[in-house]
């Protein structure tokens, strides 16, 4: 009989979904677009609630490393602004950005991407794609 690998963390699944029923913001299509986005696309990434914003996480094996450099962490929602859904990679410098997608230039290794709209997201859902396979390749 063969045992499925479970994730080494679990999915906050249900903490995500109260924060969304919950979630008033002219953005909440972004988010949930986002959201189907991501998480169709890779079971080997979950969500969770984090920095009092939905996130995304590596949820595999790693090897050890000190929680301050946030390797586990993939993308943390900021939803400050009311006309645009930022999207933070706190371990963005470290992703090979072959299409320029990312902004700035942090000294902790942020990079950040905006999305504008349900179609903004759509639009940008491939390079979105490369830039996570591109992450998940680093942390594995």
């Amino acid at each position: 009989m063969t045992q499925m690998s479970k994730p080494s963390k679990p999915t906050k699944t249900n903490e995500v979904n109260n924060y969304l029923e919950r979630l008033v913001h002219p953005m909440k299509e972004v988010v949930l677009e986002i959201r189907t986005i991501i998480l169709s696309k890779f079971p080997e990434i979950s969500e969770q609630i984090k920095w009092n914003s939905l996130s995304f996480y590596y949820n595999g094996e790693m090897t050890p490393f000190n929680a301050k450099e946030y390797k586990r962490d993939l993308i943390v929602l900021n939803l400050n602004k009311k006309d645009y859904v930022l999207l933070i990679f706190p371990t963005g410098s470290s992703i090979n950005d072959t299409k320029q997608l990312l902004e700035g230039d942090y000294t902790d290794g942020r990079r950040m991407l905006k999305i504008k709209s349900t179609v903004d997201a759509k639009i940008k859902m491939e390079e979105l794609y490369e830039l996570i396979q591109s992450w998940i390749s680093q942390v594995t």
